[in-house]
């Protein structure tokens, strides 16, 4: 299986173009958020914040998307054995990065080989059960399952794991080495060759000890090329530091000797010559190890590395999904209709940032509503009073299409979509970005490049947009966006304090050509207190203002009629 052609993301053979979400909106939609509650795992954050900020409106991806993470949520075994995938993928990804390595020795490079093909075995093994078990319904997990089968079947699986751990024994069984040295007239190593590999390591009953024994005889030089006539290169000896041999060192962790390079020469060529040749004896070693292996020479071990993001991704939503269903909140999947219609039809919707809120135990009043795009209005001036959920309600539909295009079930009990083909955010600038062009001209200019890209399948979604001192400065602007957005076409929810852009929106859809109806939304009050429910209708400020002077006693009938008593 070539890790490249295969997805749980996107359909095999599909020619999908994704768009990346700008700074603005990861940051309006809180992306970092809603990734930190998934996972503490700084690698998992990453891998899932980079899938989430690209965002496709192709209809059949999005579908086999839904389907993929269906499925994961619903077998908790699926998440459970997947999880314990992660764990040998991971290993696996880890020898990956090692065989980059090309200092590292022959033997080296094969053992963690042989490591790599045993945990691709296993992963193999592991998710073919795993998915013959389970009643597993997505085109993408049947396709993984079909693909897996093969791999397993026509790999000869059994034969390759049995190779596998008799080459690996093989390999582990060389213990130790036995060196020659050859010295020159000044006693330096010039020349090293490898006597044998052994199957025991030296200890000091053994060969080791013989060597110590006459290495300490300094007076002694044996004949012929027997193993006793290595020269000593003990700390007991200083005769040596005079030859330029370097002086040993005992490591402090493993008691392991090792050469340091020699003052007077500069090199070490001990260890050259050393490294040399138990590069090349392991060389001869590890190609005739090799040979039995080259029936297998297609099995990649980084198969499924490629597919650890995605599996993530959905493993860490389908939990987040079952501890907001156990909070009692309402969770569904998108029904995705054609992106053209330009629609979008969600029942009793809310924002996931107050769902996992809740989850993480904050005592938060979740409120749901209706939400539509359709002929009726794509274009909705939301106005209302302070803090009475007009940003939250704004972000909440732009999080919805987000993870409905991802496949991900959305805080709702329905919802139908027409994809979008990006996500474009207006929130208040930052007054740091704010030095140079002031508010105004700022947020003018971020109008300006995001009408640069966005089309008529563009969502988007403007907070407190133009909000300045000079009312109608703001507003003069304001009412030319809109017009513009008409013209395009586009999705969007403009939610603001300027109550009068959301007056006489006939005359101002009928002073621009287009197919997105400007509608004024409120956000309602009920007996004098915000109740968070959105509704179509005319701006609501004046009403809302009598109601909170009446429930104050601050008209002027109140205030009168307390004045009089007091001074009867």
């Amino acid at each position: 299986m070539q890790s490249e052609n295969f997805s749980l993301l996107y359909p095999e053979n599909s020619q999908v173009v994704c768009k990346t979400l700008c700074k603005e909106a990861i940051n309006d939609l809180s992306i970092d958020f809603l990734v930190e509650a998934l996972t503490c795992d700084p690698y998992e954050q990453n891998s899932i914040k980079q899938l989430l900020i690209k965002i496709t409106d192709d209809e059949e991806t999005i579908r086999y998307r839904c389907d993929v993470f269906e499925d994961f949520l619903r077998f908790p075994k699926l998440r459970e054995d997947l999880t314990a995938l992660l764990l040998k993928l991971k290993d696996l990804r880890e020898i990956e990065r090692f065989q980059k390595d090309s200092e590292s020795s022959s033997l080296w490079q094969l053992v963690n080989r042989l490591r790599e093909m045993d945990g691709y075995v296993d992963c193999i093994t592991q998710i073919k059960t795993t998915l013959e078990e389970l009643d597993i319904r997505s085109e993408g997990l049947i396709s993984l399952r079909t693909k897996v089968q093969a791999i397993y079947n026509d790999s000869g699986f059994p034969l390759l794991k049995e190779d596998i751990e008799t080459t690996l024994k093989e390999v582990r069984n060389v213990k130790s080495i036995t060196l020659g040295v050859n010295l020159d007239e000044m006693l330096r190593p010039k020349a090293v060759g490898v006597i044998c590999l052994n199957d025991k390591h030296f200890t000091d009953s053994g060969l080791l000890k013989k060597f110590m024994s006459f290495a300490t005889k300094q007076s002694e030089i044996h004949e012929g090329t027997e193993v006793s006539g290595f020269t000593s290169f003990h700390p007991a000896n200083p005769s040596t530091a005079s030859f330029g041999l370097g002086k040993v060192v005992t490591g402090a962790q493993q008691d392991v000797n090792h050469i340091e390079n020699s003052s007077l020469t500069g090199a070490d060529p001990m260890s050259d010559a050393l490294k040399r040749v138990v590069t090349d004896i392991l060389k001869r070693t590890v190609n005739n190890l090799k040979s039995m292996l080259n029936k297998y020479v297609g099995i990649s071990g980084y198969s499924f590395i490629n597919l650890m993001p995605e599996i993530i991704f959905y493993i860490r939503f389908a939990e987040l999904a079952d501890k907001i269903k156990a909070k009692g909140l309402p969770l569904c999947k998108a029904q995705v209709t054609a992106k053209d219609d330009r629609t979008c039809n969600i029942k009793d919707i809310y924002n996931i940032k107050l769902a996992i809120k809740a989850v993480q135990g904050d005592d938060t009043e979740i409120v749901t509503n209706d939400f539509e795009f359709s002929d009726k209005g794509r274009i909705y001036i939301l106005t209302g009073p302070n803090r009475g959920g007009k940003t939250t309600i704004t972000q909440a539909v732009g999080l919805s299409f987000l993870l409905a295009q991802h496949g991900i079930y959305v805080p709702a009990t329905q919802m139908e979509l027409s994809p979008c083909d990006n996500i474009y955010t207006h929130f208040p600038a930052d007054e740091n970005d704010t030095v140079d062009l002031g508010r105004l001209g700022e947020e003018s200019k971020r109008l300006s490049e995001i009408f640069q890209v966005a089309t008529r399948h563009s969502l988007l979604l403007l907070n407190e947009s133009l909000a300045t001192t000079n009312v109608a400065e703001g507003l003069y602007i304001a009412k030319d966006v809109i017009k513009a957005m008409r013209y395009l076409g586009v999705r969007c929810v403009f939610n603001t304090h300027m109550h009068d852009l959301a007056r006489n929106l006939d005359d101002m859809n009928k002073s621009v050509e287009g197919d997105s109806k400007v509608e004024s939304m409120v956000t309602g009050v009920e007996d004098s207190h915000r109740s968070f429910k959105i509704f179509i209708a005319p701006p609501q400020g004046i009403s809302y203002a009598k109601d909170i002077a009446e429930k104050y006693g601050v008209t002027f009938e109140s205030i009168k009629t307390n004045i009089d008593t007091r001074t009867e």
